[in-house]
């Protein structure tokens, strides 16, 4: 509440939610920021406002409007969409060509927040109407959009949309689409799989990152997890994809105790050296998302640290880890950046022993990511896209001396000046 708020409005609130005392925040201003929005929306002032960005489309896209010649790109390579510096309409574009195409059988989508008028869900209506298998899994507790869901939901059950609402007791936060079509050469399964919602309002404020594959084993992963939402088996185990609640937290802690293992290894082969210079690239963890809150994955790292690995993070809100404490997290770096596009993909690099990963994906390593959502974390296979998620998304937010500011060992933030 905001600070000073009348004692009976408080105590009223405490009772109606059976709250104690102590889990009520006083707050100094405006309560719902949010509401802020309408003064801008309102406002014709071009002179108090950022000039318009326009979003690009990725070369192997531009100028595709039919079907077969769409698909045929992502036969031929990963396409990797990075928000809103690059359009989200190739992501409409294939759900929309998807529902006109003769040779498409099945679409299925995870659908958490979408906009009022979204043109991905009316393409999937346009899907059913011309007698294709179409699923949605729609979640109906996404916050602040429960009421928008429920109306496409029951707008896309008239249609003849198979509408599921997922698994009990955990909310499906991965953002997941699936086409199967026949081919000359047999079935063949297209995933998007991304960091962001649906939502074409959103996707020009945030910023996120979408893979488009043909990857058959990545698409088998896709139909295993489809079966495992509409409830047609028990959760099969997958090949690429990692999934929550199932183990995800564990798959993200195998990654660093390995690079925990492995600098300290080095530190054994230097030891052992005689003080000859020994060449070692020691292991390295970078990784980019919007809170880290999970005690397992704050103590492994926390290991890796002291054993020796270089971990920078890029947290753009809450962070339950201190960076810089000697002895514990010497080698941990954090920073977060606030600009004008929100920063909401979550990516994780993993390096170490010349191997490199890159995951992406809709969880944060928080606890509710792990443990009451479904979750869906993808890697970039293709070596030429990776380096690029590196180079682009990653140490181009640690080189930022703009926007960036740094969190000190005592909790602190200091802006990162340049220079």
């Amino acid at each position: 509440v905001q600070r000073g708020a009348d004692p009976s409005i408080i105590n009223l609130l405490l009772e109606t939610f059976e709250l104690d005392p102590i889990d009520l925040y006083e707050v100094d201003g405006p309560i719902n920021l949010t509401r802020l929005m309408a003064i801008y929306s309102a406002e014709n002032r071009a002179d108090l406002k950022d000039a318009p960005f326009t979003s690009q489309t990725p070369p192997q896209l531009k100028g595709v409007d039919s079907p077969d010649e769409f698909f045929a790109q992502i036969r031929a390579n990963d396409v990797l969409l990075h928000h809103p510096y690059q359009s989200f309409r190739p992501v409409i574009k294939f759900i929309q060509l998807a529902s006109e195409d003769p040779h498409v059988l099945a679409i299925k989508i995870t659908l958490y927040r979408t906009s009022k008028d979204s043109p991905i869900v009316r393409a999937l209506m346009r899907a059913a109407q011309n007698g294709k298998q179409v699923t949605a899994m729609v979640e109906l507790k996404a916050r602040f959009d429960e009421e928008n869901n429920i109306a496409w939901a029951k707008a896309m059950e008239e249609e003849g949309v198979h509408v599921v609402y997922g698994l009990v007791g955990l909310k499906t936060h991965s953002k997941l689409a699936f086409v199967v079509r026949r081919e000359a050469d047999g079935i063949r399964r297209y995933v998007h799989l991304g960091t962001g919602n649906y939502n074409e309002v959103t996707a020009r404020i945030y910023t996120d990152v979408g893979l488009l594959t043909a990857n058959p084993e990545i698409g088998e992963d896709a139909g295993k997890i489809f079966n495992l939402l509409t409830g047609m088996s028990q959760f099969p185990g997958l090949t690429h994809l990692m999934m929550a609640p199932f183990g995800l937290d564990e798959g993200f802690i195998k990654r660093i105790d390995r690079l925990t293992a492995l600098a300290k290894k080095q530190k054994r082969a230097q030891a052992q050296a005689n003080g000859n210079a020994v060449e070692m690239t020691p292991p390295r963890i970078i990784a980019k998302m919007n809170a880290l809150l999970d005690p397992g994955i704050i103590k492994a790292l926390y290991k890796a640290s002291q054993a020796g690995v270089q971990i920078d993070l890029i947290v753009r809100g809450m962070c339950a880890l201190r960076p810089g404490v000697p002895g514990l997290s010497d080698n941990i770096r954090i920073r977060s950046i606030i600009g004008r596009f929100l920063e909401h993909s979550r990516v994780y690099y993993f390096a170490g022993g010349g191997d490199e990963e890159v995951l992406c994906g809709s969880a944060d390593w928080m606890p509710r990511n792990f443990y009451r959502r479904v979750e869906v974390i993808f890697p970039v296979l293709d070596p030429a896209l990776r380096e690029r998620m590196k180079r682009e998304l990653l140490l181009a937010a640690l080189e930022d001396n703009m926007k960036a500011r740094e969190l000190l060992p005592d909790g602190t933030h200091r802006r990162v000046m340049r220079g």
